[in-house]
């Protein structure tokens, strides 16, 4: 991800939220990034997309801004969503903790290091235990100095994979025991994680988890960096990836098919699996079984696509950027 003369040291936060299914409410949360209580715009900052999906109840706002913008932009539209999201009252397929879910920040070059992500990461987390009273964290990735345990072991320790999670049996790293309508939320940085979802076409939870299962790369013949879950979503079964940034490239276990795309942090290389590596193998396996591919969604962007289109978006100052998103073409 080369730099350029427009937004350097920029980093992104793919903020989860728990709401999908008021839109508008949705938008207030991103609008909160980029004005301040008076109405004035943030300069430099963009919300590039937002990503709604109906049976998760479940939105991804991604927020771009310098590094030492990116704290004020993430902490005005958490505040912005506890004050709008009653966890007491959601519902959705997708597992969830907190009004605000997820807080991650990734670099977007090599101007800003992961260490320079984890910083704002454990300063947010402060931030919105302190500014809003009763909220709670649990911090991940390089922000949880020193152990630096990651976003699906911390989740596990947490109980964010169980059905109805038992929050007096949480120990948050910062904040009070978790409660409605607040819940608690994960807050981390790392080398950049995408998302990847494919859905196949049938309601077979079963066989949505032995392909997740497959996939994984704690399982022999993973893929590198996925993490995978697998979901009931609109009638069919999406098995939906993380899918992180790993160090150096494709094993001799994985042979790419295409070239992987790779970037530098700090004068590291890291590479992720592609999208179109994760549908074929999800179309093999599944085709193993007799049923086929609905179709796949990225939710936001490739790492290159991401710094392109925050460039573009902050060269020419549009900071609801997601309304522009089908006209660019890049």
């Amino acid at each position: 991800m080369a730099s350029s003369s427009v937004g350097t040291r920029l980093v992104a936060c793919l903020l989860n939220v728990s709401e999908a299914r008021r839109k508008d409410l949705v938008e207030t949360v991103a609008r909160a990034a980029l004005y301040n209580n008076k109405g004035v715009r943030r300069e430099g900052t963009t919300v590039l997309n937002i990503f709604n999906d109906h049976d998760y109840n479940r939105s991804v706002i991604t927020i771009v801004a310098s590094i030492d913008s990116i704290r004020e932009a993430v902490l005005s539209a958490c505040e912005k969503a506890c004050g709008l999201i009653d966890m007491g009252a959601h519902n959705g397929v997708h597992p969830c903790l907190g009004a605000v879910d997820l807080i991650p920040i990734y670099p977007l070059g090599e101007e800003v290091g992961v260490e320079d992500c984890a910083t704002e990461a454990r300063a947010v987390a402060r931030g919105l235990t302190e500014r809003v009273q009763g909220t709670s964290a649990f911090l991940f990735g390089w922000a949880d100095s020193p152990l630096q345990r990651g976003l699906a072991q911390r989740r596990r320790e947490m109980g964010w994979f169980k059905k109805t999670p038992n929050l007096q049996a949480i120990r948050p790293d910062m904040g009070p025991q978790p409660q409605n309508p607040f819940g608690l939320t994960a807050v981390g940085a790392s080398p950049y994680v995408m998302n990847c979802n494919v859905t196949i076409d049938t309601q077979d939870m079963a066989m949505g988890h032995s392909i997740a299962a497959a996939l994984r790369e704690s399982t022999p013949g993973g893929l590198p960096g996925v993490q995978v879950l697998a979901l009931p979503h609109d009638g069919a079964v999406e098995i939906a990836c993380n899918v992180e940034s790993v160090k150096g490239g494709p094993t001799s276990q994985t042979p790419p098919l295409e070239p992987w795309p790779c970037f530098s942090i700090s004068g590291q290389r890291y590479c992720h699996v592609p999208a179109s590596l994760i549908t074929t193998r999800v179309a093999e396996l599944a085709g193993r079984q007799g049923v086929g591919v609905k179709g796949t969604a990225l939710v936001g962007f490739t790492p290159h696509e991401c710094r392109g289109l925050a460039e573009i978006a902050l060269s020419q100052r549009i900071a609801e950027f997601w309304k522009e998103l089908a006209k660019i073409r890049m």
